[in-house]
């Protein structure tokens, strides 16, 4: 397996569980705008995955099949737009990112249109008997909206990460190193379309250094914008695994309290079959002993001071 495949793999590894992620983060909040555009951002890129294997999986300035290579670029200039509408929508009020939102636009139908329109007038045939020009016109299109939107989005980046909350902070810094892997990337391969359109020879240090410069762009971003949640859910199942150590250590406590006043005893809704396992089962399991525990120590705090010191509270109660 070469490297370049490696990169593929990783890639996909990384991006679908991403995206299902975030999918069902947008279930639990379907009217934050700025989790739509994530979604959306990560949706293309995907979607962008196989329609690259389909194109023949080429590199620039090399042609691929121009349809799926259309579709590919088309969901990648998404992803970028995307990505700026969710820095839009989550650092200015809604009014003015809407308009900031429509100024974007403009670029991306520019692009798409140019790319639409060369994938029409392309001959056909097999993909090396498609014009020069032709081929060049069409990547340069994609390569100059999609290096604006990169460089756009890392300055965006920058900037809403000063003020963002820790988690969030650490995400967008990786996700604009990513961004500035990107931009510097894509200038990469405008020069190597530019050149390869002149008829000059293209240095194959050129072309590597362009590939190893746009995956892992590709991997840091989905990492980034990935990992404030991870990190929310990560702190989220310490706290869970906390509690249910807490739950069972104090069953011999609350045992003896329960087996004294049984009338402290809250009240239980019936639990369904997984809820035991569950994170709001194991925290209100836990909060319910913690507070059952509690009301049976403020029974028998005026005697608590008479008991022996040594050994577990619940031994010294039996």
């Amino acid at each position: 397996m070469n490297s370049k495949i490696t990169l593929i793999v990783v890639q996909g590894v990384i991006l679908f569980p991403a995206l299902l992620w975030k999918i069902y983060q947008l279930t639990r909040a379907p009217r934050d705008v700025a989790r739509w555009m994530v979604t959306a951002c990560l949706a293309c890129f995907a979607a962008a995955y196989p329609l690259g294997l389909l194109a023949g999986d080429v590199n620039q300035p090399d042609p691929g099949w121009i349809v799926p290579l259309l579709f590919q670029h088309v969901f990648l200039c998404g992803l970028v737009f995307s990505l700026a509408c969710f820095f839009l929508f989550s650092a200015l009020p809604a009014a003015r990112a809407r308009r900031r939102a429509l100024l974007e636009a403009v670029p991306l139908g520019a692009a798409i249109l140019v790319m639409a329109t060369v994938t029409v007038l392309m001959p056909d045939g097999p993909p090396a008997r498609y014009p020069r020009a032709g081929v060049s016109i069409f990547y340069l299109a994609a390569d100059l909206y999609l290096t604006y939107g990169i460089a756009s989005a890392c300055f965006f980046a920058r900037r809403y990460a000063r003020g963002a909350a820790p988690r969030l902070a650490r995400g967008l810094s990786v996700a604009s190193l990513g961004f500035a892997f990107g931009a510097v990337g894509g200038a990469t391969l405008i020069a190597v379309v530019l050149v390869h359109w002149a008829g000059a020879a293209i240095p194959w240090l050129l072309v590597q250094a362009t590939v190893f410069m746009v995956f892992p762009s590709a991997i840091l971003l989905v990492v980034g914008l990935s990992y404030p949640g991870v990190a929310t859910r990560l702190a989220a199942a310490r706290v869970w695994w906390q509690h249910l150590r807490t739950y069972h250590r104090l069953r011999p406590l609350w045992t003896k309290l329960h087996e004294a006043f049984p009338e402290d005893a809250l009240s239980r809704t019936p639990l369904g079959r997984w809820d035991a396992l569950s994170v709001l089962g194991v925290h209100r399991r836990y909060y319910r002993r913690v507070i059952e525990c509690r009301d049976g120590l403020v029974r028998i705090s005026p005697y608590v001071a008479q008991l022996d010191q040594d050994g577990p509270l619940a031994d010294r109660l039996a």
